[in-house]
């Protein structure tokens, strides 16, 4: 039976490649405007075909055994940009998880590259089981085959949960940011500033990362020729925080319009705090529960070890 289900699972997998060989996907509108840019780029005279690499995160210590780090990590660049070009060409964006990946700095390709590294790895394990059934004796080779099999399922979603924990509790971290930053702006309003000079005042309070991000935008807005509340605005969008998109418009209102919002940020810089104290306090009571659960377990169990040998004789008679 097992037999049967492989090979017609090798046999659908080889009509499938034959049919994708034979009616290619379309590739997206995006991937072709990118090389056509890529080619009108190459053609100008004067310039080289490379494109200059810009060092974002510190290089790691050099080790005895770095040459096969480095070809791993070759490899992970090179199957990371095979699969973003997969999904470029099929028109995927993953808003979402774009914006997880870009509030904890995270690189897009080798995320790619990890959902399909992490089921190999997975796989490699499936001989281990095998060599273990073996030596076991009696138990049929298909439970390890399975096993392995659904081990490198939950593999492949793996990286996606742990994106998505660790981007909430990022997307945590950076709103309490900004409800402090509001505040910051407000006062630096009410103090007379202008509207930039009260967000480069109020970014350089504070050193943690959620506020050297904003830092950092705001700096680099005036390198990009973009306004300070737009290039708020664009880190909002990027990193899914609607509060600072809300920020960025709330501002561009005071500096088209003439608007006063000093009370108005203050407002939102308190509705922020109050929706944090009523989270903390929901999972303050989740956690309550989940004790008196626990708590209940204990004391079903200990009843029934103490009724168990009773009702044990009276079944007996």
């Amino acid at each position: 039976m097992t037999g049967a289900m492989l090979a017609g699972a090798v046999v659908g997998l080889g009509l499938f490649a034959l049919l994708r060989a034979l009616f290619p996907a379309r590739r997206g509108l995006r991937s072709r405007l990118s090389e056509y840019d890529e080619v009108a780029r190459r053609a100008q005279p004067g310039k080289s075909g490379a494109r200059p690499q810009i060092l974002v995160r510190p290089s790691k210590p050099a080790r005895a055994e770095g040459e096969p780090e480095r070809r791993m990590d070759r490899v992970q660049s090179e199957l990371g940009r095979e699969l973003a070009k997969f999904c470029e060409d099929r028109g995927w964006e993953l808003r979402s998880t774009r914006a997880d990946l870009a509030i904890l700095g995270r690189d897009y390709e080798s995320y790619l590259a990890s959902k399909i590294l992490a089921p190999v790895a997975a796989l490699a394990f499936t001989p281990v089981f095998v060599v273990l059934v073996m030596f076991a004796g009696g138990i049929s080779l298909s439970i390890p085959l399975w096993a392995g099999l659904a081990f490198a399922g939950v593999a492949f979603f793996f990286p996606d949960l742990q994106l998505r924990q660790a981007a909430a509790e990022a997307r945590e971290d950076f709103r309490h940011v900004v409800g402090a930053f509001l505040d910051l702006v407000a006062m630096n309003l009410a103090g007379g500033r202008g509207v930039p000079e009260a967000l480069m005042t109020a970014s350089q309070v504070g050193s943690g990362w959620p506020m050297l991000r904003i830092r950092e935008t705001l700096a680099n807005a005036r390198i990009a020729g973009m306004t300070p509340w737009q290039a708020l605005g664009v880190l909002g969008e990027e990193i899914n925080v609607a509060e600072l998109a809300d920020l960025a418009a709330a501002l561009a209102l005071v500096a088209d319009d003439g608007a006063k919002v000093r009370q108005s940020l203050s407002a939102r810089a308190g509705s922020m705090r109050s929706r944090e104290i009523s989270a903390i306090e929901g999972r303050a009571g989740q956690n309550s529960q989940t004790m008196l659960i626990a708590q209940l377990s204990f004391c079903l169990g200990f009843l029934v070890f103490l009724i168990y040998p009773s009702a044990i004789q009276v079944i007996s008679f």
